[in-house]
């Protein structure tokens, strides 16, 4: 496929290209290290820990992630949770009642929320039976409006990765921004998309501190893409869209690096087991493969074994409604007593 050049410029919504971004009191004064008097915020003055405004910028919690990830800072937007990412974009490049996406179902459920809200027409292209993209239907979708394709991988409600293959094709052959949503990416084997952002930059990759950081309660999101496209949503993205106390337990988190590694690897090690438990279960139908930190499985009943689950105290996900997932529930792996538990009560329904 031929690669079509990409214009950063072209895709900004006029109102947000033309926009001044708000200018805070701690844009104005970046030192926040230096001993100053600060009577420039309309503060309390009386320390309570958490008196003063956070930095806007989030200057070491970015620098941390730089380091770790190896981007520039100028990569890295954060957001309060994922999600509030994914609306930056909207907001940024789509414009309302003209402009569509495409989300390609069973998907992150949020994709089609967000495009409702900001009422942005949302092209659904289902999945192949393998759950991987169908490249050639996505692109016929594609129009003068088309914005944004949006891609899990690896995939929520399925866990699996989507080829490399599929998702190049896609950077090269589609002339807006395609966003390669990572929140899973800690648990798979797979090489993360980020070692490609220089290559391709219409690529936005986002991930989070929620799964594999297991900071799910502070709410942190975290988009990479080119200086450009940053440069953008840092335009429209609230002033302190990032929390103090998030700021903080976020960077004391990241550099946990030993124990962030036994957990992930715990948790794997958990799949591995679960899922061939699950395969032994007599109303499991088929255990799909997941490089995520959860197991999909089709049973029998999907609906009838939820509530059984529930009454024995234990909360799955049910799935049944998403396309080409009828039947079908999710597991999230858990501890191994929790593992246990589960596959006791299976055996016993």
């Amino acid at each position: 496929m031929k690669t079509i050049p990409f214009d950063i410029n072209k895709l900004v919504r006029p109102n947000v290209a033309k926009l001044k971004p708000y200018s805070s009191a701690r844009d104005e004064f970046k030192d926040f290290d230096a001993e100053m008097v600060f009577i420039d915020a309309n503060e309390n003055p009386f320390s309570s820990d958490v008196n003063r405004y956070p930095d806007p910028q989030q200057v070491r919690l970015k620098s941390e992630l730089a380091g770790q990830k190896n981007v520039r800072v100028e990569n890295i937007l954060l957001g309060n949770g994922s999600d509030e990412v994914l609306d930056l974009l909207y907001r940024a490049f789509c414009e309302p009642a003209q402009d569509n996406i495409l989300t390609l179902p069973p998907t992150y459920g949020m994709y089609k929320v967000l495009a409702e809200v900001n009422n942005v027409e949302n092209r659904e292209i289902l999945l192949s039976k393998d759950f991987q993209p169908r490249v050639e239907e996505v692109l016929e979708k594609v129009d003068d409006h088309s914005r944004i394709i949006f891609l899990c991988s690896p995939n929520n409600p399925t866990g699996n990765s989507f080829s490399e293959g599929h998702v190049k094709a896609l950077l090269e052959s589609f002339n807006g921004l395609v966003v390669v949503d990572e929140a899973y990416i800690d648990f798979s084997d797979k090489e993360s998309w980020l070692s490609r952002l220089d290559i391709y930059p219409n690529l936005v990759v986002t991930q989070t501190l929620s799964k594999a950081y297991g900071l799910a309660g502070i709410r942190l999101g975290i988009c990479y893409a080119s200086p450009q496209i940053i440069a953008v949503l840092n335009k429209i993205k609230p002033p302190y869209n990032i929390n103090e106390l998030t700021q903080r337990r976020a960077l004391e988190r990241l550099r946990e690096t030993d124990v962030i590694f036994y957990e992930i690897h715990s948790i794997k090690e958990q799949k591995e087991e679960l899922f061939k438990s699950l395969l032994q279960v007599n109303f499991v139908e088929e255990v799909y493969p997941s490089d995520a930190n959860f197991i999909l499985a089709r049973v029998d009943d999907a609906n009838k074994r939820y509530g059984q689950l529930v009454e024995k105290g234990i909360v799955v996900r049910n799935r049944t409604t998403q396309p080409l997932c009828k039947n079908c529930l999710r597991f999230t792996v858990g501890t191994p007593g929790e593992n246990e538990k589960l596959i006791k009560t299976l055996n016993l329904l």
